[in-house]
């Protein structure tokens, strides 16, 4: 079974294999983008913007394999859309400051794709998105994305509001938009992909006490 793991700072030590495999597919997965701001990385696959303050979310099945994933960036640190693509907010701009976060690189292994918009692979990384949303209070999340995908948010009641008007980048239209973690939201991704239940991984009651010595030592 495929579960959607939380990965931050305290806990990344317990989870070096597998970032190690999510940089390696998530480069792979963004080779072919024409746009070189989305595929600029380093030989192991990390961009300028996977720091100690990131957060990953990674989709991985009951053998240790990653299926896909995204990452969260705080967004009073740098991100994606205050660095590279502050103008596709030129229109209502986007929220900064401690609670608001950007969501990027969101991408399926290979291994899992499916012939469809998104995989199931994908479909679990988008349902366990909104659902830490929900459980961390995080009201919405600011996005990059390419624009055909506002359809497909639109679908899974993510209720995208752009910020500014699309832009083209070597024949690829990108745009930036919130959307917001609502129950409805988290419910109607779930319904489109048959999941039924929660995705997310819950770390056990050690795994929370080691977590807590990593932090103080």
């Amino acid at each position: 079974m495929i579960r959607l793991h939380v990965i931050d700072r305290a806990s990344r030590g317990a989870y070096a294999d597998a970032l190690a495999q999510h940089h390696a597919l998530r480069r792979d997965a963004y080779e072919a983008c024409r746009c070189r701001a989305l595929r600029a990385v380093d030989a192991a696959g990390r961009d300028r913007f996977d720091t100690e303050a990131t957060r990953y979310l990674l989709a991985i099945d009951g053998d240790g394999r990653v299926a896909g994933g995204t990452r969260l960036l705080p967004s009073d640190r740098p991100t994606l859309l205050s660095e590279i693509f502050p103008h596709l907010a030129d229109i209502r701009g986007f929220s900064r400051g401690p609670g608001a976060w950007e969501c990027t690189r969101f991408f399926a292994s290979a291994r899992y794709r499916e012939e469809r918009p998104m995989s199931r692979a994908a479909g679990i990384v988008a349902a366990g998105l909104i659902e830490h949303c929900l459980d961390q209070g995080i009201p919405h999340l600011n996005l990059v994305a390419e624009t055909y995908w506002i359809p497909q948010m639109a679908e899974f009641g993510w209720r995208p509001r752009p910020l500014g008007l699309p832009v083209d980048y070597a024949g690829v239209s990108l745009c930036a938009v919130t959307v917001a973690a609502t129950e409805e939201a988290l419910a109607e991704t779930r319904a489109a992909y048959g999941i039924v239940a929660s995705v997310l991984a819950r770390p056990r009651p050690s795994d929370r006490a080691r977590s807590g010595r990593d932090l103080t030592a």
